[in-house]
């Protein structure tokens, strides 16, 4: 039996299928046009378990690791999801676990560990004044990494902090930032040192705070029910317990979690892709032409075929590299290459899933035309496609 299909895991892919279906389905495409989930959403997950999965008890969390989240993941999408909805609804999985790790607890898959040395106080305040209520559904937390300016280029960040007492004085801007408008909360990297020098640190920063303004919503291709925006930062003073960790420490904590976010981005883009194949397969044998079902067809089976065997391959390599990074492994080469894979996968088999679909594929009112839009994003957000061959690269020796 593989570690990622155990009795618990697949109770949990049941309670995964249900929420779906109960909370999600009927109201899915009025989010869309929203532009955002409601925030009622978070509190019904999180008295499922579901939002906590893969942060511990200790820190509000239900507990389980990276694969227990990849379950979730995978499976809220194949019920009839999107990576639209595993972005409005999980931002807290991108938000939180900077603060959970410099607290000094464990998150799933071992990503995590203390980080500046020994925790500070602060950041045990931190869990309760924020990762406490998030995992209970009564907040939103969005992460603050990008620039107009910078795009992957994190070691460029220009949003500066300056210390001032019991305080940090921050200017700046950020922008594609998600769930930026419902959030109550944003970890946000800045400079504390001049712009563009790499010395990074993470500050959790609350809205509402004088100078603190959240520009105006941006309008996407895709992910329509995810809400994304531009911050802006004018003098904006942040007390300095609401640093995380030790100062000059963020670039690293943000490296050591790019792992989880790109293997949730890789399960996204799988997922999808097996979603098109079972909506592409139902169709092909409803639909049919000059009197004979489209499954029919030797041209149209062979095409499932490959789309079919495209997702199962990359779903296997996601799945086996998820391991070694929950057993601790340093596999960053095989997270990128698990990362392009699946977007790979993605991008071939919703395109020929919504060929599959003829002119019903093109409307608004077809499931495969919003995981055609979503899926784009997977290979831009979390490192674009070019930046983890470089890494692939490097890995080689290259």
């Amino acid at each position: 039996m593989s570690i990622v299909d155990t009795p618990e895991r697949r109770q949990l892919r049941e309670l995964t299928r249900a929420f779906v279906t109960r909370e999600v389905l009927p109201h899915l495409d009025d989010w869309e046009r929203a532009g955002e989930v409601p925030r009622a959403l978070h509190a019904t997950a999180a008295k499922l378990g579901l939002l906590g999965i893969g942060f511990p008890e200790s820190v509000g969390g239900s507990g389980g690791d990276l694969l227990d989240s990849i379950i979730v993941t995978e499976e809220l999408i194949r019920s009839g999801g999107s990576s639209g909805l595993v972005a409005a609804l999980f931002t807290h999985g991108i938000a939180l676990p900077h603060m959970v790790a410099a607290a000094g607890a464990r998150t799933g898959g071992s990503l995590s560990g203390r980080l500046g040395g020994a925790a500070r106080l602060g950041d045990d305040d931190l869990i309760d004044r924020y990762v406490r209520p998030t995992l209970a559904g009564t907040m939103i937390g969005a992460l603050a990494i990008t620039e107009p300016g910078g795009g992957s280029d994190v070691a460029g960040i220009r949003t500066t902090a300056r210390r001032d007492g019991d305080h940090y004085v921050v200017n700046g801007s950020k922008t594609y930032i998600t769930s930026g408008h419902r959030a109550d909360f944003v970890t946000t990297a800045v400079c504390t040192d001049f712009p563009g020098s790499g010395e990074l640190t993470l500050l959790v920063i609350g809205k509402g705070l004088p100078g603190f303004t959240v520009g105006r919503r941006l309008e996407k291709l895709g992910w329509h029910c995810s809400d994304t925006a531009e911050l802006s930062f004018v003098d904006v003073r942040v007390p300095v317990t609401n640093r995380i960790g030790a100062e000059n420490t963020g670039f690293l904590a943000i490296m050591q979690h790019f792992a989880a976010e790109r293997l949730s981005l890789a399960t996204q883009a799988y997922a999808t892709a097996q979603r098109c194949v079972e909506l592409a397969t139902r169709w092909c044998r409803d639909r049919e032409t000059f009197g004979r079902p489209l499954a029919s067809r030797q041209l149209v089976r062979h095409r499932l075929a490959e789309m079919h065997t495209r997702a199962e391959a990359a779903r296997s390599y996601v799945h086996e590299v998820a391991v070694r990074v929950a057993a601790g492994e340093p596999v960053v080469t095989e997270v990128a290459m698990a990362k392009n894979v699946a977007v790979a996968a993605c991008d071939q088999v919703v395109d020929q899933a919504l060929q599959l679909h003829g002119g019903f594929g093109y409307l608004r009112d077809a499931e495969v035309e919003r995981h055609y839009r979503d899926a784009r994003i997977l290979g831009i957000g979390g490192g674009t496609t070019e930046i983890m061959n470089e890494i692939i690269a490097k890995g080689m020796g290259l």
